[in-house]
C-alpha cells in the first residue's frame, strides 16, 4: 500500500465531522432503504463494477480514490421496480463539499443525469458522516429503466484523495412525477358482456422458455405463474440428446460446442423432471437440421486452420467467428468439424426413449416442435447448413422428421414451421437472399406464400399416406419496429414505448398498419386462422417465441400483459415468452396479473369473455366454468394519463364481493386496494390493475381447456 493511502487510512479513523453544516443543508431525515446495496460489504445481488484504485478494510466503507474523476459503480442485473431515491453516507476529510456526483446507468442506456451533491442534498451526522439523499425527480426525470449507481468526482483532485462511502440504498416513494396534460383524471368507458360469445383459454398461452445458461440459478422463474416451458431456440437445433448436455452456439457465439449447465449430470431428463416438479407443460424442439453436437468441446472455424478472422472468443481465442476481417464469410468445409449426422430416425429413437421413461400413464412433453428458424439456417447455423432453405427442403424435412416423431408417439402434438418473421412467413430463405422483389422460389410455387403453401402441401400428403404430421401451426412474432428489442434490450424515450405498446396491435388487428419497414397489416393471428382455414383446417395455433423488449420499463410490462390477455382473447393454444422476465420486473408482473397477482395464486379465469376497451385503457375479462367468479384485468396504455375506469358489466348477475390489485411499478408488485362500489377504477399511467367479482352462477359449466390437446401435469 503506498504512503498516501496509509495516510488516507489513518486520518479517516481520527477525523470528526467531513463539514461543518450550512444554513441551507437538508435536514429532514432520507426515506425509509427498501433495496440496500453496500452496507460494510455488498448487499445481496449486486456487484462492484468499480474502476478507481481502493483502500478498502473488510466490514468497512469503501474508499476509493477520486483522482482522475475516479468512481465507484454498484449493479445488479436483476434490478426492477420503482423507486423514491438514492441514499448513501460519505466522509471525505478536507474535501470540498461539491467535488461528488451521482448517476444512473444501464447498458445501452437514454442518457442519465450527472447530479452534482449540493447542499440540498446533505445532512450532518453527530458520528462525522454525511448522509446525502437525492431523489428519483432528478436522478431518472424519464423513468428510464436501470441497474447500476455512479458515485464519481466532479472534477480533478490530486492522487490519493479518498473518500469512504457505506450505507447505500434505493428508497422506496414515488419517483419523479409524470407531466400529465390535464391534473385531472380523465374518464373511461369499459364494457364486459356477459352474454356475448366466450371464447375458452388454454392454460399454455402463458409460456416461458429454458434458458439453460442460467437453468440452475434463476429460480424466479417459477414464481412467474407460468404454464408451460419450451425448449428451444437457435442451440437446440444442434442439441445431442445421446450425450445429454451437447449443444451448438451457432452464429450467436463462434460456433461452439458447450455444456451450457457445467454439469455433466444435467439433460433433457433433468429438464423434463423440472418440468413435472413444478407441475408446467412442456414443449421440446427437436432437430430436424440434420447435424448435432458431437462434443462439448469443439468449434467450426479455427484460427490455425481458416486463418486471422473478424473475431476470436476472448476465451478460446483459436475459436473464430467464421468471418475474414474483411467480413467475407469463410467456406465451413465440412460439418463433421463439431457435428454428427442426425436423420430423422435419430430423433425417432429421442421420441421412444422419452415415451419409454414416460411410462404408460403420464406424458412429459405435451408438444414437439420442428425445429427453429428455418429460414435462417444459412445464417445462425451455416457452419453445417450455409445453403438457404428452399419451400420444397422445408417440406421434405417437416414431412420426414414429423412421421418419425409420430412413429414414435402416435398421440403425439407436433409444431412448426417455427419461423422467425414476417419473411418467414411468406418468403423462402432462397428469396431472401435473391431479393423479394424476384421471390425466384415462390414464383415456382405458383407465388404463393410460404406458410399457405406448406400447410397445403402437408394436407395433401395427408390425404395420401394418411398419417397427419402436423398438428399445431407455430410461429414466432418480434415486433420490428425502431427500438423495441428483445429481453431487456430496447429504447425506453416516450415515443418508442408508445410505439412499443402499439405493437401489440399487429398481433390481433386486421387494420392496423404495422409501424416498422413492414409497412402493412400484419394481423397475425387472423392471418394464421385463416391460412389454416383455407389449406389445411383443424390445426391449432402458437406463437412459439415472441418479445417487447424492454423488461424492465414499465412499456415492456403493459406490452405483455396486452399481449398475453389478446392470447386469450384470440383463441391461441399456446404461447411461449421469450424467454422470461427478471425477477419482479414490469414483466415479470405482467404475467402475475393473469396468473398470481395476490401472491396466493390467484389467476385469471379459464373463460374468456367480450369486452370493449378504450383509446387509452385495454380490458379482458374471464370467469370460471360455473359462472360464479368474474376475473378482469384492466391496462392504462398511456404513460402520462390517470384514468377513471368504470366498468360497465352487460348481462351479468348482481356483483358480490370484490378484490382490487394493481401495479404501477412498485418493487413490491401487486397491492390490494379499497374496493370501489361505483364499479370505478382508478388507473395510473402504465399500470395493470386486477378486479376480481363474485357472481351469481350464469348458465351451465363448459368444456375445460383441455380441450386444445395439451393437457397441464396434475397439480
Amino acid at each position: 500500500m503506498r504512503f498516501a493511502e496509509l495516510l488516507a487510512l489513518a486520518f479517516f479513523s481520527a477525523c470528526g465531522r467531513a463539514a461543518t453544516p450550512g444554513a441551507d443543508e437538508r435536514i429532514a431525515p432520507a426515506p425509509a432503504v427498501v433495496e440496500p446495496m453496500f452496507r460494510g460489504g455488498l448487499v445481496g445481488a449486486w456487484e462492484d463494477y468499480g474502476w478507481a484504485p481502493r483502500a478498502t478494510v473488510p466490514g468497512g466503507p469503501e474508499r476509493f480514490d477520486l483522482a482522475r474523476h475516479g468512481g465507484w459503480v454498484l449493479a445488479n442485473a436483476h434490478l426492477s421496480g420503482r423507486y423514491g431515491g438514492l441514499v448513501f453516507r460519505y466522509r471525505a476529510p478536507g474535501l470540498a463539499d461539491d467535488v461528488l456526483q451521482v448517476r444512473l446507468d444501464a447498458p445501452n442506456a437514454d442518457v442519465f443525469p450527472r447530479v452534482p451533491v449540493t447542499a440540498a442534498h446533505r445532512l450532518a451526522l453527530d458520528d462525522g458522516w454525511v448522509e446525502v439523499f437525492v431523489t428519483m425527480a432528478e436522478l431518472n426525470p424519464h423513468q428510464a429503466p436501470f441497474d447500476r449507481v455512479v458515485l464519481q468526482a466532479r472534477r480533478s483532485v490530486r492522487h490519493g484523495t479518498y473518500v469512504a462511502v457505506d450505507q447505500v440504498g434505493l428508497t422506496g416513494g414515488e419517483t419523479a412525477p409524470v407531466p400529465t396534460a390535464d391534473a385531472v383524471a380523465t374518464t373511461v368507458d369499459l364494457e364486459v358482456d356477459c352474454l356475448g360469445t366466450t371464447q375458452v383459454i388454454s392454460p399454455l398461452i402463458y409460456g416461458i422458455a429454458l434458458s439453460p445458461l442460467r437453468e440452475l440459478q434463476d429460480h424466479h422463474q417459477w414464481a412467474l405463474g407460468a404454464t408451460a416451458r419450451r425448449w428451444g431456440g437457435n442451440p437446440s437445433s444442434r442439441y445431442n440428446w445421446e450425450l445429454g448436455n451437447a449443444w451448438n452456439t451457432g452464429a450467436d457465439y463462434f460456433f461452439r460446442n458447450v455444456n451450457y449447465t457445467q454439469r455433466d449430470d444435467w439433460s433433457w431428463q433433468t429438464f423434463l423432471a423440472s418440468e413435472q416438479e413444478h407441475h408446467v407443460a412442456t414443449a421440446l424442439t427437436v432437430p430436424m437440421l440434420g447435424w448435432v453436437a458431437r462434443d462439448t468441446t469443439a468449434f467450426s472455424f479455427p484460427v490455425a486452420e481458416f486463418g486471422a478472422q473478424q473475431h476470436v472468443d476472448p476465451d478460446h481465442p483459436q475459436a473464430g467467428n467464421g468471418l475474414t476481417p474483411a467480413g467475407v464469410a469463410l467456406d465451413p468445409s465440412s460439418p463433421l468439424r463439431t457435428s454428427v449426422a442426425a436423420p430423422p430416425e435419430f430423433i425417432e429413437k429421442w421420441v421412444r426413449a422419452i415415451r419409454a421413461r414416460d411410462g404408460t400413464r403420464t406424458r412429459s412433453v405435451d408438444l414437439y416442435i420442428l425445429d427453429n428458424e428455418p429460414m435462417l439456417w444459412h445464417d445462425t447455423q451455416r457452419d453445417v447448413h450455409p445453403a438457404p432453405v428452399s419451400y420444397d427442403e422445408l417440406l421434405s424435412r417437416t414431412l420426414a422428421y414429423g412421421a418419425a416423431i409420430r412413429r414414435a408417439d402416435p398421440e403425439a402434438l407436433i409444431a412448426g414451421p417455427a419461423d422467425w418473421g414476417w419473411p418467414g412467413y411468406l418468403w423462402s430463405a432462397v428469396d431472401a437472399k435473391a431479393g423479394f422483389r424476384l421471390r425466384p422460389d415462390r414464383r415456382a410455387h405458383g407465388d404463393v406464400p410460404l406458410v399457405p403453401w406448406y400447410l397445403a402441401q402437408l394436407a395433401a400428403a395427408e390425404r395420401k399416406t394418411g398419417v397427419r404430421v402436423l398438428d399445431v401451426l407455430d410461429l414466432h412474432y418480434y415486433p420490428q419496429g425502431k427500438g423495441i428489442g428483445v429481453g431487456l434490450d430496447g429504447a425506453t424515450d416516450a415515443a418508442t414505448s408508445a410505439r412499443r405498446i402499439r405493437s401489440t396491435r399487429s398481433l390481433w388487428d386486421p387494420s392496423w398498419v404495422d409501424e416498422s419497414w413492414i409497412g402493412e397489416p400484419i394481423a397475425l393471428i387472423p392471418r394464421m386462422r385463416t391460412w389454416v382455414a383455407e389449406n389445411d383446417p383443424g390445426l391449432k395455433l402458437s406463437i412459439g417465441e415472441y418479445s417487447f423488449g424492454a423488461e424492465r420499463h414499465p412499456s415492456g410490462g403493459i406490452a405483455l400483459a396486452e399481449a398475453l390477455g389478446r392470447f386469450g382473447q384470440n383463441g391461441l393454444s399456446s404461447a411461449f415468452y421469450w424467454t422470461y422476465p427478471p425477477e419482479g420486473s414490469p414483466a415479470f408482473q405482467a404475467f402475475r396479473a393473469f396468473r398470481n397477482y395476490d401472491g396466493h395464486g390467484a389467476a385469471f379465469q379459464p373463460v374468456s369473455l367480450p369486452t370493449t376497451g378504450a383509446t387509452e385503457a385495454s380490458l379482458f375479462a374471464s370467469r370460471n366454468a360455473g359462472g360464479t367468479v368474474l376475473t378482469m384485468v384492466a391496462l392504462n396504455l398511456s404513460g402520462t394519463q390517470t384514468l377513471d375506469a368504470r366498468v360497465l358489466l352487460k348481462g351479468c348477475p348482481a356483483m358480490g364481493s370484490q378484490r382490487v390489485f394493481s401495479y404501477d411499478g412498485d418493487p413490491k408488485g401487486f397491492a390490494e386496494h379499497p374496493v370501489s362500489k361505483e364499479k370505478t377504477y382508478r388507473l395510473a399511467p402504465w399500470s395493470m390493475t386486477v378486479i376480481e367479482v363474485t357472481l351469481l352462477p350464469l348458465r351451465a359449466p363448459e368444456a375445460p381447456a383441455a380441450e386444445h390437446g395439451m393437457h397441464l401435469p396434475p397439480t
